[in-house]
Protein backbone atom coordinates (compact mmCIF):
# COMPACT_ATOMS: atom_id res chain seq x y z
CA UNK A 1 0.00 0.00 0.00
CA UNK A 2 2.76 2.44 0.86
CA UNK A 3 4.32 2.07 -2.58
CA UNK A 4 1.04 3.01 -4.25
CA UNK A 5 0.46 5.94 -1.90
CA UNK A 6 4.02 7.21 -2.38
CA UNK A 7 3.71 7.05 -6.17
CA UNK A 8 0.45 9.01 -6.10
CA UNK A 9 1.88 11.50 -3.61
CA UNK A 10 4.57 12.48 -6.11
CA UNK A 11 1.83 13.94 -8.32
CA UNK A 12 -0.99 14.67 -5.88
CA UNK A 13 -0.35 14.47 -2.10
CA UNK A 14 -4.01 15.13 -1.23
CA UNK A 15 -5.20 12.27 -3.44
CA UNK A 16 -2.61 9.97 -1.88
CA UNK A 17 -3.81 10.77 1.64
CA UNK A 18 -7.41 10.32 0.58
CA UNK A 19 -6.66 6.88 -0.89
CA UNK A 20 -4.68 5.82 2.18
CA UNK A 21 -7.52 6.90 4.48
CA UNK A 22 -10.05 5.01 2.38
CA UNK A 23 -7.96 1.82 2.38
CA UNK A 24 -7.43 2.02 6.15
CA UNK A 25 -11.11 2.75 6.83
CA UNK A 26 -12.34 -0.16 4.70
CA UNK A 27 -9.70 -2.54 6.06
CA UNK A 28 -10.65 -1.64 9.64
CA UNK A 29 -14.16 -3.00 9.01
CA UNK A 30 -12.92 -6.42 7.86
CA UNK A 31 -12.72 -8.08 11.30
CA UNK A 32 -16.46 -7.44 11.77
CA UNK A 33 -17.47 -8.98 8.42
CA UNK A 34 -14.48 -10.93 7.05
CA UNK A 35 -16.58 -12.96 4.61
CA UNK A 36 -18.22 -9.92 3.04
CA UNK A 37 -15.86 -9.98 0.05
CA UNK A 38 -15.42 -12.71 -2.54
CA UNK A 39 -12.82 -15.43 -2.49
CA UNK A 40 -9.96 -14.45 -4.76
CA UNK A 41 -9.89 -16.18 -8.14
CA UNK A 42 -6.18 -15.26 -8.31
CA UNK A 43 -4.83 -16.77 -5.09
CA UNK A 44 -6.36 -19.65 -3.18
CA UNK A 45 -7.06 -18.85 0.46
CA UNK A 46 -7.33 -15.08 -0.01
CA UNK A 47 -10.27 -12.73 -0.41
CA UNK A 48 -10.41 -9.57 -2.53
CA UNK A 49 -11.91 -6.23 -1.63
CA UNK A 50 -12.33 -3.58 -4.32
CA UNK A 51 -11.26 -0.40 -2.54
CA UNK A 52 -11.81 1.65 -5.70
CA UNK A 53 -12.23 0.39 -9.25
CA UNK A 54 -8.45 0.51 -9.76
CA UNK A 55 -7.30 -0.72 -6.33
CA UNK A 56 -7.73 -4.17 -4.82
CA UNK A 57 -6.99 -5.24 -1.26
CA UNK A 58 -6.11 -8.91 -0.70
CA UNK A 59 -6.56 -10.47 2.73
CA UNK A 60 -6.82 -13.78 4.54
CA UNK A 61 -8.92 -14.57 7.53
CA UNK A 62 -8.53 -16.95 10.43
CA UNK A 63 -10.46 -17.45 13.64
CA UNK A 64 -8.07 -15.05 15.41
CA UNK A 65 -7.51 -12.26 12.88
CA UNK A 66 -7.74 -10.75 9.43
CA UNK A 67 -4.37 -10.25 7.72
CA UNK A 68 -3.92 -7.75 4.90
CA UNK A 69 -1.63 -9.40 2.35
CA UNK A 70 -1.33 -6.69 -0.31
CA UNK A 71 -2.97 -3.72 -1.98
CA UNK A 72 -2.43 -3.54 -5.73
CA UNK A 73 -3.44 -1.55 -8.77
CA UNK A 74 -5.97 -3.61 -10.73
CA UNK A 75 -3.76 -3.64 -13.84
CA UNK A 76 -0.86 -5.25 -12.02
CA UNK A 77 -0.20 -8.93 -12.58
CA UNK A 78 -0.61 -10.41 -9.12
CA UNK A 79 0.61 -12.73 -7.98
CA UNK A 80 3.56 -12.33 -10.32
CA UNK A 81 4.00 -15.04 -12.92
CA UNK A 82 7.30 -16.79 -12.33
CA UNK A 83 9.02 -18.29 -15.30
CA UNK A 84 11.58 -21.00 -14.86
CA UNK A 85 14.73 -19.58 -16.40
Amino acid sequence: MLTIVAAIADENPDAALELMDEIERKAAALPVHPKLYKASPRVEGLREMVVRPNYLLFYRESAERVEIVDVIHARRQWPPIHTGS
